[in-house]
């Protein structure tokens, strides 16, 4: 397959470069307990992880917390970091971890709530024709197994690479691959049905 590099993939390409460079060195220095380069970590990611957490369905508050806590254990656990992995990736597994045991100790999974989506519910008669297939998508997302979910949703969602969701969720970037391939044919397959 031939791939045609434009000025503007090679920009992109070149800055993500980058970012994961200026990554590293923040965990390094990180690590050696420096706090400034612990505050820009923080100021880079704290929206990022926050964003995550209430799209996966927590409350603002209780995902305001996890994601304190989440950097917090980074900087408590500072001298074991790797500088070679993720930093980003160990804060979002951190964070998907809490996550998860949160929604196990309220019990939200077995009360069976909306975890993605709050309608409005003054504007429930107004539904658009997006809204409907919105909806239909989430259904589609949140019938996946566990696993494909959260690797569909850090790699679509919130675009980590494969090598990071791999990190985040303690599995290979093989299994990232597998997952991501079936995620996207339930879509397409969902998709489908709503065009006929």
């Amino acid at each position: 397959m031939d791939i045609l590099f434009t000025p503007f993939l090679f920009i992109v390409l070149a800055m993500q470069l980058d970012q994961q460079r200026d990554d590293a060195v923040l965990a390094r220095r990180i690590k050696e307990g420096d706090h400034v380069a612990f505050r820009q970590f923080f100021d880079r990611y704290h929206g990022v992880l926050l964003a995550y957490l209430t799209k996966k369905g927590l409350d603002p508050e209780a995902a305001q917390d996890i994601v304190q806590n989440a950097f917090i254990k980074i900087w408590e656990s500072r001298d074991q970091i790797d500088p070679s992995k993720s930093l980003k990736s160990f804060l979002f597994r951190i964070g998907y971890t809490r996550t998860l045991n949160h929604f196990r100790d309220t019990a939200k999974f077995d009360q069976g709530t909306d975890l993605n989506l709050r309608a409005n519910e003054t504007n429930v008669h107004q539904e658009t024709a997006y809204n409907q297939v919105h909806d239909y998508l989430l259904k589609v997302v949140r019938k996946m197994p566990e696993k494909r979910k959260a690797v569909f949703e850090l790699c679509f969602l919130q675009e980590l690479t494969y090598r990071e969701a791999s990190e985040a969720l303690g599995v290979s970037i093989k299994t990232i691959e597998n997952h991501m391939a079936l995620a996207l044919k339930t879509v397409r397959a969902a998709m489908a049905i709503i065009k006929e």
